[in-house]
């Protein structure tokens, strides 16, 4: 039986006082960013407020072992990686070309080559004979709506009980809720609804930026 609760909107002084005091951005990061912004990067990347949520998650769980799926511009895989222990390993896969390229140069530049690895490849295609040397800790979804459906059947398996899968973008830009004909909302609407009933997972809606939905795998 649906109750209501009371919960406080997320205004513009509101958000701007949890990136002021709860962001993982630092200068380096925002200097990404801003490159990224000036090379014709979509501005699609996570909130500075969500890096900091992912990292304390992936601290707080042990995470040694991460993949993610889509990288743009490698912004959410250097903190992610931030995170990591002396012996964690992220690997990423981004589908285009220059924004891996772009990705990696950025890596470098963090000094985090030894703990992040860029594949460039169609996450679909990869993901179908990718076969981790350990099972997954933590599995981040921020590509193409569509496919996360794809992206939940085929990385599930890989995650080891206890870990989790995130997926960013599950508020839809705030259209989640509504009778949307955009094929992205109704893509997310589908998955969200996939991952609420998914007998494997205990799942939870945390509104950060544009809506990070985490499922725990059970068994």
């Amino acid at each position: 039986m649906a109750t209501q609760s009371r919960s406080t909107p997320t205004t513009p002084e509101l958000l701007a006082y949890i990136q002021r005091y709860f962001s993982a951005e630092d200068e380096f990061l925002a200097a990404v960013r801003q490159e990224a912004l000036e090379a014709g990067f979509p501005e699609i990347w996570i909130a500075p407020e969500q890096g900091a949520f992912l990292q304390v998650l992936l601290r707080a769980m042990g995470a040694r072992f991460v993949l993610e799926i889509g990288t743009l511009a490698g912004y959410s895989a250097i903190m992610m990686a931030r995170a990591l222990p002396e012996d964690g390993h992220l690997i990423t896969v981004e589908r285009d070309p220059e924004r891996a390229a772009f990705a990696r140069r950025a890596i470098e530049r963090a000094r985090l080559q030894q703990k992040i690895t860029v594949e460039c490849a169609d996450a679909r295609q990869w993901l179908r004979s990718f076969h981790p040397p350990v099972p997954l800790d933590f599995v981040f979804l921020d590509a193409d709506k569509p496919s996360y459906g794809f992206y939940l059947e085929h990385c599930l398996p890989l995650l080891r009980i206890g870990g989790i899968l995130c997926a960013d973008n599950a508020l839809a830009w705030g259209e989640i809720a509504s009778e949307s004909n955009d094929p992205d909302v109704q893509a997310l609407q589908d998955f969200n609804r996939r991952m609420a009933t998914h007998p494997q997972l205990q799942c939870c809606l945390v509104p950060l930026g544009d809506g990070m939905l985490l499922g725990l795998r059970r068994w």
